[in-house]
């Protein structure tokens, strides 16, 4: 038997298990993230976060679904792991670099009374072109699939995005399992489906690729903006309401880059007891 300390976080209800792994070498993680997320026979959550040391910034991050499957990016994990490195005291940096399956992070923590209130992610440059998101479709802002039309976007990690004029009613988990796993995409997609409810603000319901419907995806929410965007939706600055809270983004004209923002919550710290 072996055993972890591990400590469970969220970000607008996007609940996943973090892990110091800097000291030691988690063996097989994909079956362990499965394990563990298992709201039935472990502990539950949407995956499993390792932070790890890097040799090319502060941090490390690796990130498995709750299906064993690993994903380069999560906006909701990287604010996370922010507050995580700060308030246990492995630094004592607000601006952090991290560095993830998509590239190197920067994330910036609002400090109050040595507490993190908020997390800044710059997400960078959202990938517009089909085989870089992938999707193998020759019009990846224009894609018809199941009676609706996608606009694909990839911010680390693959969204197909459509709009709907009610979120409620929509059927997430029929659609959303269709699409995450259409020929269209290789590596399967995540799905959002959303709401423009005014220029800065939409209500967006996600099914996250390898998880099913979460409460919030923070790469969702910034390619919802991006598509929203390209498609004469909104403003570049808007609000996401998800249905574990609301979350910050903006896509800025002069750099490209896009900007999350919103906060970071302990659930509980726990002991978890495996077979290797």
């Amino acid at each position: 038997m072996k055993t972890i300390q591990f400590d469970k976080m969220q970000g607008t209800g996007n609940a996943y298990l973090y892990v110091d792994a800097r000291n030691e070498e988690i063996e097989n993680p994909e079956t362990l993230a499965a394990k563990m997320s298992d709201y039935n026979f472990g502990v539950g959550s949407d995956g499993l976060v390792l932070i790890k040391d890097s040799a090319v910034a502060d941090f490390r991050m690796r990130m498995f679904n709750a299906d064993g499957s690993e994903s380069a990016m999560c906006g909701n994990a990287s604010r996370c792991v922010g507050k995580y490195v700060y308030e246990k005291n492995l630094t004592d940096k607000t601006k952090i670099t991290l560095e993830t399956g998509s590239g190197i992070k920067i994330l910036r923590l609002e400090v109050v009374g040595g507490r993190v209130k908020k997390v800044s992610v710059d997400m960078d440059i959202p990938r517009l072109e089909a085989k870089e998101i992938p999707v193998n479709y020759p019009d990846a802002m224009n894609l018809p699939l199941e009676g609706m039309n996608f606009t694909c976007v990839s911010m680390g990690n693959p969204h197909a995005v459509t709009f709907v004029d009610n979120v409620v009613e929509v059927d997430v988990e029929g659609i959303g399992k269709k699409v995450e796993n259409h020929p269209f995409f290789p590596k399967r997609t995540n799905v959002e489906f959303a709401q423009i409810v005014s220029p800065e603000r939409i209500d967006m319901r996600v099914w996250e690729r390898g998880s099913g419907e979460t409460l919030s995806c923070g790469t969702g929410a910034c390619a919802t903006l991006v598509a929203a965007v390209l498609n004469g939706k909104t403003k570049r600055k808007a609000t996401i309401k998800l249905l574990g809270g609301e979350l910050d983004v903006e896509w800025n004209e002069k750099t490209n880059r896009v900007t999350l923002a919103g906060g970071a919550e302990w659930v509980f710290t726990g002991e978890y007891r495996y077979r290797v």
